[in-house]
């Protein structure tokens, strides 16, 4: 039986969430030594665990007014030093995950998608006059 297209595992959801806990409260903390994840406050809104939890991709989102690409490579560029220090917090698992991080972008396309349900355009068509439905 395949698993292909069921989506991520409970483990999978489950480890994902502890991953994602220990990384807000290590960037909190402020221990990762770099100029730009030090001037930056970080939301992590999701981490993404591989099939094997042996990956983990990290969604973040940088606060204020900061290039987005810059915060995701600082981060990348301590990929190695925060794994060492999530350890502590996730020392159940068998395997320590390799973090990458990802800008996370959705809430740009919500935000998108809210301006376009809001334009006049999409109001006309929804004003709900019957013309031209097929029906």
């Amino acid at each position: 039986m395949s698993d292909r297209g069921k989506g991520p595992s409970q483990r999978q959801l489950r480890v994902g969430e502890q991953a994602r806990h220990a990384l807000a409260e290590l960037l909190q903390r402020g221990e990762v030594r770099d100029e730009v994840i030090e001037k930056t406050v970080i939301s992590v809104s999701e981490v993404r665990m591989s099939p094997d939890l042996k990956i983990a991709t990290a969604f973040v989102s940088p606060l204020g007014d900061v290039d987005g690409q810059a915060v995701v490579d600082a981060l990348n560029r301590n990929a190695r030093f925060i794994r060492g220090r999530v350890s502590q917090a996730l020392r159940q698992m068998k395997y320590m995950p390799e973090f990458r991080f990802r800008l996370d972008t959705s809430y740009e396309n919500f935000a998108r998608i809210d301006r376009l349900l809001k334009s006049p355009e999409v109001a006309r068509d929804l004003s709900g006059n019957g013309e031209g439905d097929g029906e």
